[in-house]
């Protein structure tokens, strides 16, 4: 269990949302739409639910500024996060699961597993830091480095580099990564830019394949040193 077992699954989900959209918006005050579409709730849900995390100071929220964790909500997200992910790699590598379907079992478990149990499953794993989508897994400290990355979509022609993450929220997306053979690690090269916003065209290996606008926003890259950005 976290240490703040009065914390219900539900604020812990919305904490751990707000971790999530903080990070990849540079840290910005992330906003009541944004955190409601992440978790498929109504605008008005979201907002009582920011409520209760600014009155149990887990967060700080300014009126149409949007909504910031506190040092004690950060805590509480890696936590979770970590429980999360550490899951996510359990079930992917120990039990065999396909890991567009570990996201949503993790979602189950991460609210209810022991410290111990967490624990035994990092030494299983050999203390990994990151998860099967090349997500960063929280130290047993809950300290995390997040990578610096860009979105596939924002290469050039003839940039380089390194598929690091991806989101796994959307499992459509994730299986169709895992039919193509394409995984967190792998070397790719962008080889064209279709026109009127269409598809870039990427190399992985000896293969070349047509990554659409949403999926290439959606992977995050290291890209070699000096690579052109849109």
């Amino acid at each position: 269990m976290l240490a703040e077992e009065s914390i219900s699954p539900a604020v812990q989900d919305y904490v751990k949302a707000v971790y999530v959209l903080e990070t990849r918006s540079d840290h910005r005050a992330v906003s009541t739409n944004a955190l409601a579409e992440r978790l498929g709730v109504s605008a008005a849900s979201a907002s009582l639910m920011v409520r209760r995390l600014a009155e149990t100071g887990l967060a700080e929220h300014e009126p149409y500024r949007g909504v910031r964790l506190t040092p004690k909500g950060r805590k509480v997200a890696l936590e979770v996060l970590r429980h999360h992910r550490l899951l996510e790699l359990f079930l992917a590598e120990e039990l065999g699961m396909p890991w567009d379907r570990v996201h949503d079992e993790a979602e189950r478990l991460e609210h209810v597993i022991s410290e111990e149990l967490e624990e035994r499953i990092a030494t299983r794993l050999g203390h990994p830091e990151v998860d099967p989508h090349g997500d960063p897994i929280p130290s047993a400290t809950l300290e995390l480095q997040e990578q610096a990355t860009r979105s596939l979509e924002s290469l050039e022609p003839g940039a380089a580099g390194c598929f690091v993450r991806v989101s796994d929220s959307d499992p459509a997306m994730l299986r169709y990564l895992h039919e193509q053979g394409i995984a967190p690690g792998d070397r790719f090269a962008v080889v064209d830019r279709q026109p009127f916003g269409g598809p870039l065209m990427i190399r992985f290996g000896d293969s070349t394949h047509a990554i659409g606008g949403e999926l290439a926003r959606a992977m995050r890259v290291v890209a070699d040193a000096g690579e052109a950005q849109r």
